[in-house]
């Protein structure tokens, strides 16, 4: 299995409404795309003060490499995608992707 963890630093005009619908898209990405074992979101609550101004965030858990894949390639996830480069604190610098095989 692969979790698939994605670290935001929003824009601060960013509003908690629209963080939820992009948490949304992203879930509702497990309702259309096969391999997708569950989707987490919310804001790091770490008390440690290491975030790095990286307050957000969402894992996907992919039963394999190959459905992490062909979730990437997905116009569906390439919308999503989109809309959260574009949400982020300098766009693509805004954002830390780490994926693990659990």
């Amino acid at each position: 299995m692969i979790l698939h963890c994605v670290f935001l630093r929003f824009k601060s005009s960013v509003q908690d409404a629209e963080k939820q619908e992009i948490y949304a898209a992203i879930a509702a990405l497990k309702n259309t795309l096969s391999g997708i074992v569950d989707v987490k979101f919310g804001p790091n609550i770490s008390s440690e003060g290491l975030s790095g101004g990286f307050a957000d965030g969402f894992v996907v858990t992919f039963e394999s490499p190959e459905a992490r894949d062909t979730y990437l390639a997905a116009p569906d996830h390439l919308t999503v995608a989109e809309r959260i480069v574009a949400s982020a604190d300098g766009g693509l610098s805004g954002l830390i992707v780490y994926d693990l095989a659990i």
